[in-house]
């Protein structure tokens, strides 16, 4: 399988996702020791005749919630991640005096259990009582600790994951098969993913056992054989289950459990198909293959199976390098994770600045508008995933194997990766990836602080650029021969053209593909990479008068408080792309992604979704 590079060998420079990393990194630290972990110790019984704090975390982290004490795990999860990448001792300081206060609960449980709900909840799962979802969340305590052992080398993390482990193996072997399968159906989240982790971090036996016991046989065998099990049924369910499949692959090896996560895909994906976002899911469900226009609604791409699915993406494409995977990445990156969190703009008239933390779901149906959630007030499944999502956002980008680096997504960012040498040693190379935005001005308000001089970029380029241009850079202190195989969007409106030291490299390259350069690399060489862009109209699958518009991979939507058709003149052509124009397109230095309607009144203005706050937008229209 092809290696992601990831943690400190790639640093993250675009600007709109690094604005989110810090902004997550701030909410993580703004989140007291005391009430990350109210409800593991309301557990453990460590609170003595103390009030319990009314300003606490609410919603799903409320006492009362079954699902209390889920956010925690996530929230390890996410401080482990910034540790791999930045070593931030702080954040770690802070995660690691959260596992140590776990240890202590753990303790006064009696040594095994560790979680913040009690463990009758899971002997009423096994009697067919209906309780909500008590491993999924256990799971994201499980999860957490594994990720402090694996990035944030906390032993202690490791001994209450281990020690907790052992409880679940008494309890998952005091029933026969049928009786756990049937306990299988209750969600499980990710646990058969972690019991793959610590395995693979432990190699001790009981976790191979574990894994088998949470093979899920009636969802996995149906899947495999090729039977649609997924219509109308909770999606982020299973997502789980297919990522602790592919996991299970990557740790033991065995085919059976690749063929499941492939099988999920192909069911989920593949023969089901995808709104313009990339996205999938109304109500948290999964909708009929291919029939997506009864199912735009106001709870559609729940966050949680954007994060899920994206993660299960990056896996398939290590195992097949079909660039397909990294497109589906790419789609829900710039309308899924960067619509649906932190969003934050500002009115230039008022000048109030506007932010939201985060939107459950995306709501497609006319006209739609985000529901944000405040910072202590939900908590909901969504919340979770948010934090981990904004704090891997330098991850998925390149991949590596030896001879070969995969640039698999166009952000601004720096990898540092091992290449050959000519002598047959090897050397540290960096490559950095900047995209010129051909504007010609720094200059980014109306105070005038930029340099003023006079270049040609500024008066040749009059109109927003027709390409994308990524220019790479090549950092070596030795010769190194490797092939740089740089993936073509699916969205480019012409080949892309790409120039090694200002000389045409190839022939043009089409979508959907890789374009490959081998040859050896000196310090200072430069590969240029130009992506023709453009404005999109993506029909429905069963409806293909009715659409929505895609700049690139970033979709758009109409600013409009009530549902609008869009009409069609002979000018037109029957093309409902020459129904908008370019609108508004510069602000001070900036390109913007501005359109608006040519010939409707009153006209529509349409802008990326994911610049979209609280004004009420209109996604998909009927074309007539």
């Amino acid at each position: 399988m092809l290696r992601e590079l990831n943690g400190s060998d790639v640093r993250l420079l675009d600007g709109r996702l690094t604005e989110r990393g810090q902004r997550n990194r701030a909410y993580l630290m703004s989140l007291s020791d005391e009430h990350l972990l109210r409800n593991f110790e309301l557990e453990a019984g460590r609170f003595t005749n103390r009030e319990i704090d009314t300003e606490a975390m609410g919603g799903w982290e409320s006492p009362t919630c079954q699902l209390r004490g889920h956010f925690l795990g996530h929230w390890l999860s996410a401080a482990a991640l910034y540790f791999r990448q930045t070593g931030d001792g702080e954040l770690r300081a802070k995660a690691e005096a959260i596992v140590g206060e776990l240890a202590q609960c753990q303790w006064d449980n009696g040594g095994q259990w560790a979680a913040s709900i009690p463990e009758k909840y899971l002997r009423w799962i096994g009697e067919g009582r209906s309780i909500w979802a008590p491993q999924y969340t256990i799971h994201k305590l499980f999860m957490g600790l594994a990720d402090m052992y694996r990035y944030a080398e906390s032993e202690t993390a490791l001994l209450v994951a281990d020690r907790f482990a052992d409880w679940f193996l008494t309890w998952s072997g005091s029933y026969d098969r049928e009786q756990f399968d049937d306990i299988l159906d209750y969600e499980t989240g990710g646990m058969l993913e972690v019991w793959a982790d610590l395995l693979e971090i432990t190699g001790k036996e009981k976790y191979r056992t574990l894994l088998e016991r949470y093979y899920r046989r009636r969802l996995f065998d149906p899947l495999v054989a090729g039977e649609d099990v997924l219509t109308n049924m909770h999606a982020n369910t299973t997502i789980p289950e297919a990522l602790g499949c592919a996991r299970a692959y990557e740790v033991t090896g065995e085919k059976r459990w690749l063929a499941v996560a492939e099988a999920y895909w192909r069911c989920a994906v593949t023969e089901r198909g995808c709104f313009a976002t990339g996205g999938q899911t109304q109500g948290e469900i999964w909708t009929p293959k291919q029939k997506l226009r009864a199912r735009l609604g106001e709870r559609n791409q729940e966050h949680c199976t954007v994060y899920n699915m994206m993660r299960l993406a990056v896996f398939l494409f290590r195992e097949t390098k079909d660039p397909a995977y990294l497109q589906y990445a790419e789609y829900n990156l710039y309308n899924g994770i960067m619509a649906q969190s932190y969003y934050r703009s500002v009115n230039t008239e008022s000048l109030e600045e506007a932010s939201g933390l985060l939107t459950y779901f995306l709501p497609m149906k006319a006209p739609g508008r985000k529901s944000w959630a405040g910072a202590m007030d939900s908590f909901f499944c969504c919340h979770g995933t948010m934090v981990q999502a904004n704090a891997r956002l330098n991850e998925g980008i390149y991949f590596a194997e030896t001879g070969a680096l995969y640039i698999g997504q166009y952000l601004d960012s720096d990898v540092t990766f091992e290449a050959e040498t000519r002598s047959g040693g090897s050397v540290r190379m960096t490559l950095s990836q900047r995209q010129d935005l051909m504007n010609g001005l720094l200059q980014t308000s109306s105070v005038n602080d930029a340099r003023q001089t006079v270049n040609r970029t500024a008066g040749n380029q009059e109109n927003m650029p027709s390409v994308r241009k990524h220019v790479f850079m090549v950092h070596t202190e030795e010769p190194a021969a490797v092939s740089f195989c740089f993936r073509i969007p699916e969205w480019i409106t012409q080949p892309a053209s790409l120039y090694v030291n200002g000389e045409r490299s190839a022939d043009p390259a089409q979508g959907g593909s890789f374009a490959v350069i081998k040859r050896e690399w000196h310090d200072g060489d430069e590969v240029i990479v130009l992506l023709p862009v453009g404005l999109r109209f993506i029909p429905l699958p069963d409806d293909a008068r009715m659409g929505a518009f895609r700049f690139g991979p970033e979709v758009l939507v109409g600013i409009t408080d009530k549902e609008r058709v869009l009409s069609l003149s002979p000018e037109d052509q029957g093309d409902p792309v020459r129904a908008l124009a370019s609108d508004n397109e510069r602000q001070w230095g900036t390109w913007l992604i501005r359109f608006r309607t040519e010939r409707l009144d009153p006209g529509i203005s349409f802008l990326p979704v994911n610049e979209i706050g609280r004004e009420p937008y209109q996604m998909y229209f009927r074309i007539v």
